[in-house]
Protein backbone atom coordinates (compact mmCIF):
# COMPACT_ATOMS: atom_id res chain seq x y z
CA UNK A 1 0.00 0.00 0.00
CA UNK A 2 0.84 4.01 -1.10
CA UNK A 3 -0.08 6.42 1.55
CA UNK A 4 0.22 9.83 0.81
CA UNK A 5 -0.78 13.65 1.97
CA UNK A 6 -1.88 15.98 -0.55
CA UNK A 7 -3.44 19.84 -0.26
CA UNK A 8 -6.80 20.86 -1.41
CA UNK A 9 -8.36 24.15 -2.27
CA UNK A 10 -10.14 25.24 0.11
CA UNK A 11 -10.34 21.84 2.53
CA UNK A 12 -6.52 22.08 3.26
CA UNK A 13 -4.21 18.92 4.22
CA UNK A 14 -5.65 15.54 3.28
CA UNK A 15 -4.79 11.80 4.19
CA UNK A 16 -4.55 9.62 0.61
CA UNK A 17 -4.39 5.88 -0.52
CA UNK A 18 -2.76 5.49 -3.68
CA UNK A 19 -4.59 3.32 -5.67
CA UNK A 20 -2.80 3.23 -9.56
CA UNK A 21 -3.62 6.48 -10.75
CA UNK A 22 -5.89 7.76 -8.62
CA UNK A 23 -5.68 8.79 -5.05
CA UNK A 24 -8.93 7.84 -2.54
CA UNK A 25 -9.43 10.59 0.27
CA UNK A 26 -9.62 8.87 3.17
CA UNK A 27 -9.59 11.96 5.71
CA UNK A 28 -11.45 12.08 8.92
CA UNK A 29 -11.62 11.01 12.64
CA UNK A 30 -9.89 7.85 11.95
CA UNK A 31 -7.10 9.27 9.67
CA UNK A 32 -7.02 13.26 10.08
CA UNK A 33 -3.21 13.13 8.48
CA UNK A 34 -0.48 9.85 8.14
CA UNK A 35 1.15 10.53 11.11
CA UNK A 36 -1.92 9.92 13.79
CA UNK A 37 -2.53 6.82 11.21
CA UNK A 38 0.66 5.91 12.59
CA UNK A 39 0.42 6.40 15.80
CA UNK A 40 -2.78 5.17 16.60
CA UNK A 41 -2.04 1.83 14.11
CA UNK A 42 0.99 0.80 15.45
CA UNK A 43 2.38 -1.47 12.63
CA UNK A 44 2.39 -1.41 8.99
CA UNK A 45 0.13 -4.47 8.92
CA UNK A 46 -2.61 -2.41 11.00
CA UNK A 47 -1.81 0.46 8.83
CA UNK A 48 -2.44 -1.09 6.00
CA UNK A 49 -5.97 -2.73 7.21
CA UNK A 50 -7.16 0.35 8.70
CA UNK A 51 -6.49 2.38 5.53
CA UNK A 52 -8.11 -0.26 3.53
CA UNK A 53 -11.26 -0.26 5.13
CA UNK A 54 -11.40 3.92 5.19
CA UNK A 55 -10.70 3.91 1.38
CA UNK A 56 -13.73 1.41 0.87
CA UNK A 57 -15.80 4.06 1.86
CA UNK A 58 -13.99 7.38 0.61
CA UNK A 59 -16.33 9.43 -1.64
CA UNK A 60 -13.78 11.44 -3.28
CA UNK A 61 -11.20 10.38 -5.40
CA UNK A 62 -8.49 12.56 -7.33
CA UNK A 63 -6.54 11.64 -10.16
CA UNK A 64 -2.51 11.28 -9.14
CA UNK A 65 -1.22 13.49 -12.44
CA UNK A 66 -3.52 16.26 -10.97
CA UNK A 67 -1.62 15.95 -7.47
CA UNK A 68 1.79 15.90 -8.90
CA UNK A 69 3.06 19.43 -9.38
CA UNK A 70 4.29 22.63 -8.06
CA UNK A 71 2.57 23.57 -4.78
CA UNK A 72 0.17 26.41 -4.90
CA UNK A 73 -2.64 27.49 -2.09
CA UNK A 74 -4.89 27.50 -5.16
CA UNK A 75 -4.71 24.04 -6.63
CA UNK A 76 -4.57 20.68 -5.89
CA UNK A 77 -0.82 19.33 -4.80
CA UNK A 78 0.90 16.69 -3.26
CA UNK A 79 2.47 17.71 0.10
CA UNK A 80 5.52 15.43 2.23
CA UNK A 81 3.79 12.10 2.88
CA UNK A 82 3.81 12.55 6.36
CA UNK A 83 4.76 15.22 8.87
CA UNK A 84 7.48 13.86 10.51
CA UNK A 85 8.07 14.33 14.21
CA UNK A 86 11.70 14.22 13.71
CA UNK A 87 14.27 13.51 10.61
CA UNK A 88 17.54 11.78 11.17
CA UNK A 89 20.26 10.73 8.95
CA UNK A 90 22.69 7.71 8.27
CA UNK A 91 26.46 8.35 7.10
CA UNK A 92 29.07 6.31 5.52
CA UNK A 93 26.56 3.00 5.05
CA UNK A 94 28.08 2.53 1.16
CA UNK A 95 31.46 1.81 0.56
CA UNK A 96 31.56 4.52 -2.40
CA UNK A 97 30.35 7.34 0.11
CA UNK A 98 33.76 6.15 2.44
CA UNK A 99 35.88 6.13 -0.71
CA UNK A 100 34.71 9.59 -1.87
CA UNK A 101 34.69 10.68 1.68
CA UNK A 102 38.03 9.76 2.44
CA UNK A 103 39.21 10.94 -0.95
CA UNK A 104 38.61 14.56 0.15
CA UNK A 105 40.38 14.21 4.23
CA UNK A 106 43.14 16.22 2.95
CA UNK A 107 40.61 19.44 2.29
CA UNK A 108 40.40 22.00 5.42
CA UNK A 109 40.47 20.39 9.10
CA UNK A 110 39.69 16.86 8.23
CA UNK A 111 41.07 14.44 10.11
CA UNK A 112 42.42 11.06 7.90
CA UNK A 113 40.65 8.02 8.03
CA UNK A 114 37.49 9.20 10.24
CA UNK A 115 35.17 7.70 7.29
CA UNK A 116 37.39 4.91 6.98
CA UNK A 117 36.73 4.06 10.64
CA UNK A 118 33.18 4.80 11.01
CA UNK A 119 32.39 2.45 7.89
CA UNK A 120 34.05 -0.64 9.59
CA UNK A 121 33.21 0.65 12.94
CA UNK A 122 29.92 -1.62 14.78
CA UNK A 123 28.28 1.57 15.52
CA UNK A 124 26.99 3.72 12.72
CA UNK A 125 26.86 7.63 11.92
CA UNK A 126 23.48 8.68 13.04
CA UNK A 127 22.76 12.64 13.04
CA UNK A 128 19.98 15.15 13.54
CA UNK A 129 18.77 16.43 10.21
CA UNK A 130 15.54 18.33 10.13
CA UNK A 131 12.18 19.15 11.69
CA UNK A 132 8.85 19.33 9.96
CA UNK A 133 9.14 22.82 8.68
CA UNK A 134 12.89 22.72 7.12
CA UNK A 135 11.24 19.23 5.19
CA UNK A 136 10.31 19.57 1.21
CA UNK A 137 7.38 17.70 0.03
CA UNK A 138 7.26 16.30 -3.84
CA UNK A 139 7.91 19.45 -5.96
CA UNK A 140 8.57 21.96 -3.25
CA UNK A 141 11.76 23.86 -3.46
CA UNK A 142 14.73 22.53 -1.69
CA UNK A 143 17.75 24.60 -0.27
CA UNK A 144 21.09 25.85 -0.71
CA UNK A 145 22.48 28.08 1.55
CA UNK A 146 23.79 31.54 0.99
CA UNK A 147 27.14 30.79 2.84
CA UNK A 148 27.64 27.74 0.76
CA UNK A 149 29.49 27.29 -2.96
CA UNK A 150 28.97 23.30 -2.86
CA UNK A 151 25.90 22.25 -1.16
CA UNK A 152 24.98 18.44 -3.27
CA UNK A 153 22.45 15.76 -3.22
CA UNK A 154 22.32 12.92 -1.38
CA UNK A 155 19.42 10.42 -2.54
CA UNK A 156 18.64 7.53 0.04
CA UNK A 157 16.69 5.17 1.34
CA UNK A 158 14.05 6.83 3.84
CA UNK A 159 12.80 4.41 6.82
CA UNK A 160 9.24 6.10 8.66
CA UNK A 161 9.26 4.45 12.18
CA UNK A 162 6.49 3.96 13.97
CA UNK A 163 5.52 3.06 17.73
CA UNK A 164 8.37 1.18 19.56
CA UNK A 165 10.94 0.98 16.95
CA UNK A 166 8.79 -0.81 14.09
CA UNK A 167 9.65 0.11 10.69
CA UNK A 168 6.36 0.99 9.21
CA UNK A 169 7.08 2.33 5.86
CA UNK A 170 10.12 3.47 3.47
CA UNK A 171 10.05 6.77 1.49
CA UNK A 172 12.46 8.34 -0.94
CA UNK A 173 14.56 11.19 0.89
CA UNK A 174 17.15 14.12 -0.35
CA UNK A 175 19.65 14.36 2.33
CA UNK A 176 20.53 17.91 0.87
CA UNK A 177 24.58 18.86 2.35
CA UNK A 178 26.44 21.64 2.68
CA UNK A 179 29.81 19.96 1.32
CA UNK A 180 32.22 22.55 1.32
CA UNK A 181 31.13 23.20 4.94
CA UNK A 182 31.89 19.85 6.28
CA UNK A 183 35.26 19.65 4.64
CA UNK A 184 36.54 22.78 6.13
CA UNK A 185 36.22 21.13 9.39
CA UNK A 186 34.00 17.70 10.71
CA UNK A 187 32.59 19.89 13.44
CA UNK A 188 30.76 22.18 11.18
CA UNK A 189 28.50 18.67 10.04
CA UNK A 190 25.43 20.58 11.59
CA UNK A 191 25.57 23.46 9.94
CA UNK A 192 26.27 21.59 6.13
CA UNK A 193 23.33 19.25 7.00
CA UNK A 194 20.85 21.65 8.84
CA UNK A 195 18.82 25.01 7.17
CA UNK A 196 15.92 25.47 5.16
CA UNK A 197 15.08 23.24 3.24
CA UNK A 198 17.30 21.01 4.29
CA UNK A 199 15.47 17.40 3.68
CA UNK A 200 13.17 16.26 0.54
CA UNK A 201 10.75 13.30 1.03
CA UNK A 202 8.16 11.53 -0.90
CA UNK A 203 6.25 11.33 -3.02
CA UNK A 204 4.54 8.28 -0.81
CA UNK A 205 5.11 6.13 1.88
CA UNK A 206 4.78 2.86 0.83
CA UNK A 207 4.59 0.18 3.26
CA UNK A 208 6.93 -2.89 4.03
CA UNK A 209 4.72 -5.08 1.98
CA UNK A 210 4.57 -3.11 -0.71
CA UNK A 211 8.13 -2.70 -0.94
CA UNK A 212 9.27 -6.07 -0.48
CA UNK A 213 13.06 -6.16 0.07
CA UNK A 214 13.93 -2.60 0.89
CA UNK A 215 17.83 -3.92 0.23
CA UNK A 216 17.12 -4.79 -3.40
CA UNK A 217 16.00 -1.29 -5.06
CA UNK A 218 17.05 0.71 -7.58
CA UNK A 219 17.76 4.49 -6.76
CA UNK A 220 18.10 6.75 -9.58
CA UNK A 221 19.10 10.93 -9.22
CA UNK A 222 19.46 13.01 -12.29
CA UNK A 223 19.72 16.28 -12.13
CA UNK A 224 18.45 18.88 -14.69
CA UNK A 225 19.94 22.06 -15.00
CA UNK A 226 18.07 24.73 -18.36
CA UNK A 227 16.12 21.99 -19.27
CA UNK A 228 19.13 19.68 -20.26
CA UNK A 229 19.75 16.51 -18.15
CA UNK A 230 23.48 17.68 -16.09
CA UNK A 231 24.13 14.52 -14.29
CA UNK A 232 22.85 10.79 -13.78
CA UNK A 233 23.68 8.34 -11.14
CA UNK A 234 22.86 5.09 -9.74
CA UNK A 235 22.46 2.55 -7.43
CA UNK A 236 21.25 -0.40 -5.67
CA UNK A 237 20.46 -0.27 -1.99
CA UNK A 238 21.85 -4.17 -1.93
CA UNK A 239 24.96 -2.01 -1.63
CA UNK A 240 24.32 -0.66 1.85
CA UNK A 241 26.79 -2.14 4.47
CA UNK A 242 24.13 -2.11 7.22
CA UNK A 243 20.86 -3.24 7.80
CA UNK A 244 17.51 -0.70 7.93
CA UNK A 245 16.69 -2.29 10.94
CA UNK A 246 20.20 -2.27 12.49
CA UNK A 247 19.91 1.86 12.05
CA UNK A 248 16.91 1.92 13.78
CA UNK A 249 17.91 0.07 16.53
CA UNK A 250 21.04 2.14 16.66
CA UNK A 251 18.80 5.67 16.88
CA UNK A 252 16.79 3.96 19.50
CA UNK A 253 19.74 3.45 22.08
CA UNK A 254 18.86 5.49 25.01
CA UNK A 255 17.05 8.01 22.74
CA UNK A 256 12.96 7.80 22.68
CA UNK A 257 12.06 8.11 19.05
CA UNK A 258 8.78 9.25 18.40
CA UNK A 259 6.23 7.71 15.93
CA UNK A 260 6.59 9.14 12.86
CA UNK A 261 10.28 10.03 13.15
CA UNK A 262 12.39 9.52 9.67
CA UNK A 263 15.57 7.71 9.23
CA UNK A 264 17.61 8.42 6.06
CA UNK A 265 19.90 6.02 5.14
CA UNK A 266 22.40 6.85 3.42
CA UNK A 267 23.70 7.72 0.01
CA UNK A 268 25.65 5.50 -2.72
CA UNK A 269 25.41 8.08 -5.16
CA UNK A 270 28.11 10.94 -5.15
CA UNK A 271 27.70 13.73 -7.37
CA UNK A 272 31.15 15.46 -8.88
CA UNK A 273 31.77 18.60 -7.24
CA UNK A 274 31.61 20.71 -10.67
CA UNK A 275 27.70 19.65 -10.64
CA UNK A 276 26.93 21.52 -7.21
CA UNK A 277 23.73 22.64 -7.22
CA UNK A 278 22.32 26.15 -8.52
CA UNK A 279 19.25 28.09 -8.43
CA UNK A 280 16.90 26.96 -10.69
CA UNK A 281 18.38 23.29 -10.91
CA UNK A 282 15.16 20.60 -10.58
CA UNK A 283 16.66 17.21 -8.58
CA UNK A 284 14.79 13.56 -9.50
CA UNK A 285 14.94 10.88 -7.04
CA UNK A 286 13.61 7.59 -8.22
CA UNK A 287 13.63 4.69 -6.17
CA UNK A 288 11.93 1.55 -7.29
CA UNK A 289 8.63 0.74 -5.88
CA UNK A 290 7.98 3.76 -4.18
CA UNK A 291 8.24 6.39 -7.30
CA UNK A 292 9.92 9.69 -8.04
CA UNK A 293 10.60 13.01 -5.88
CA UNK A 294 11.39 15.60 -7.97
CA UNK A 295 12.24 19.02 -6.65
CA UNK A 296 13.08 22.62 -7.76
CA UNK A 297 15.96 24.53 -5.73
CA UNK A 298 16.29 27.43 -4.43
CA UNK A 299 19.52 29.72 -2.60
CA UNK A 300 18.15 30.75 0.73
CA UNK A 301 18.32 34.71 1.69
Amino acid sequence: MKLCQFHLPGRGPRVGVVEGDRVADVTGKEAPSVRALIEACGTAERLERRAAQIAKRARTRVAWRDLDRPPSPRRAHLLAPLDPAEVWGAGITYRRSREYYEAHTGEGGRTKGIYDHVYEAERPELFFKATAARTAGPNAPIGVRRDSTLTAVEPELAVVIGPRGRIVGYTAGNDLSAWDIERENPLFLPQSKIFQGCFAMGPVLATPREVGDPHALDLTCRIHRGGRLLFEGRVNTREMRRRCEELVDWLGRSNPVPAGTVLSTGTGILVPDAHALREGDVVEIELERIGTLRNPVTRLA
